[in-house]
């Protein structure tokens, strides 16, 4: 080797600089991978933090109605075996849900299961729809969610000879 090659190999000055160059591009890149992973993170927490809202919307909408008995009397109130309970004053819809109720004429007697005789009563089966949404109203997407609970209202009968 010639002695210039040799000056320059053993000439350490600029490694200093080198190393901080090298360092300071890889805590940038650190740095830029925790603030994507960041944003990210909340992204995702917010979608959950939006269906949740929805669900519970939705389950506070059928909540609301079966706190109600009269919700579930037929006479007058459905069109069509459809009513919506939140046309009437006396049921809060706080959620904002929006709530179906069908009369399903087509199951009778008892659900399975239930071990009520079906002698003394009628039974009487509905569905309840309930749609909710999430609250907040920060970006362009709502989360949204449906529950849908099968209620059934048993009805004394009328016992002939008493």
């Amino acid at each position: 080797m010639s002695k210039k090659a040799k000056f320059l190999l053993r000439n350490e000055s600029g490694v200093a600089l080198v190393i901080a160059l090298v360092m300071i591009v890889i805590l940038t890149l650190i740095g830029l991978a925790s603030t994507y992973t960041s944003t990210f993170e909340m992204k995702l927490s917010g979608n959950k933090r939006g269906s949740t809202d929805a669900f519970y919307a939705a389950d506070s909408g059928v909540q609301v109605v079966v706190a109600r008995v009269e919700n579930f009397s037929l006479p007058g109130k459905y069109v069509d075996n459809k009513y919506n309970p939140f046309t009437d004053p006396n049921n809060p819809n706080p959620t904002k849900a929006k709530v179906l109720i069908q009369y399903d004429t087509t199951q009778e007697g008892s659900p399975r299961g239930s071990t009520f005789s079906a002698i003394n009563f009628e039974f009487r089966h509905f569905l309840i729809d309930s749609t909710g949404q999430d609250q907040m109203e920060l970006s362009l997407i709502r989360s949204a969610c449906e529950v849908e609970q099968k209620v059934v209202r048993l009805v004394p009968t009328l016992q002939g000879g008493y």
